[in-house]
């Protein structure tokens, strides 16, 4: 786990409290972004001009019972320089404060974004995972809104944007899972957030388009303030939320066969194997001639 923390702000895991808590989303912070078609997603539906999500997703957000939002924690080795020069190596507490929304339908993480603390350091990271896909000179652009622009951008009504502070964060890694970006959460951005309503990412696509990833801050500074949440039971949950959804792709694939099988013509070319029917006794073969 420790691997993944430090790889992809806690990518690879679900806490039970995360799993309890689905539902989570927000609005477009560049109004003019490309309105994606609505899609089902499991844990969270997004606004308009996100990656993958269904419309209205703030106000599913805002009536959801618990946030999304989770501590994650873990002992990880951690390599310095010594005072003779040569690698050290010792273990310290790496925390991340995190966020992320899954595809319903696939288990990719549409979105994921965390505050990272590292023992014995006095600087923390904001770390954002985007798909793959995404254009990587440009990096990542992340606003934070206030609760009150939020709430306004929720409902599809134009707020200024000139009152925004443009957070730019440049890519890290990537992997399997998607794109890492990273900047340094400086006291000023962990101020915002605390008194924030929803985090905008922006990162653009191959075809030089801006698409949204909404993140809301429900419940950001409980989870930030409160202890961590047991390590095995998040790992258990994730696996649970995991199955699921490879049930609900079986299910999905089993009723596409079901309805190629039944648009099937009953004859001719194409039509599927029958022993009904047919009446007719199969022609004899013919006789051999003699010797």
């Amino acid at each position: 786990m420790a691997n993944a923390l430090l790889r992809a702000g806690g990518k690879a895991l679900v806490s039970a409290v995360a799993v309890a808590a689905v539902m989570s989303a927000g609005s477009a912070w560049a109004q003019d972004a490309p309105k994606a078609a609505p899609k089902k997603t499991a844990p969270a539906a997004a606004a308009p001009g996100a990656a993958a999500p269904a419309a209205n997703g703030a106000a599913a957000a805002a009536a959801a019972p618990k946030s999304a939002w989770v501590k994650l924690c873990e002992k990880a080795p951690i390599e310095k320089k010594g005072p003779d020069g040569k690698e050290v190596k010792e273990e310290k507490s790496l925390c991340l404060t995190h966020h992320e929304r899954l595809d319903g339908n696939t288990g990719m993480v549409l979105v994921s974004a965390a505050i990272r603390e590292v023992e014995g350091s006095d600087k923390k990271s904001l770390m954002i995972m985007v798909p793959l896909g995404m254009a990587i000179p440009p990096g990542v652009r992340a606003a934070i809104y206030t609760k009150e622009q939020w709430a306004a951008a929720s409902k599809n009504e134009k707020i200024d944007e000139k009152a925004l502070k443009p957070i730019e964060l440049k890519y890290a890694l990537c992997h399997p899972a998607g794109c890492t970006a990273e900047t340094e959460a400086t006291p000023d951005i962990l101020d915002q957030m605390s008194k924030g309503g929803g985090l905008m990412v922006l990162a653009m696509n191959a075809a030089a388009q801006p698409i949204g990833f909404p993140v809301p801050l429900d419940g950001y500074n409980e989870a930030a303030a409160g202890p961590p949440v047991d390590n095995k039971k998040y790992a258990e949950a994730r696996s649970a939320l995991m199955q699921q959804i490879r049930q609900r792709q079986q299910q999905m694939a089993e009723k596409w066969k079901e309805d190629q099988m039944k648009n099937l013509p009953l004859d001719g070319p194409g039509a599927p194997p029958t022993t009904t029917g047919s009446t007719k006794a199969p022609a004899a073969a013919p006789a051999k001639p003699k010797q």
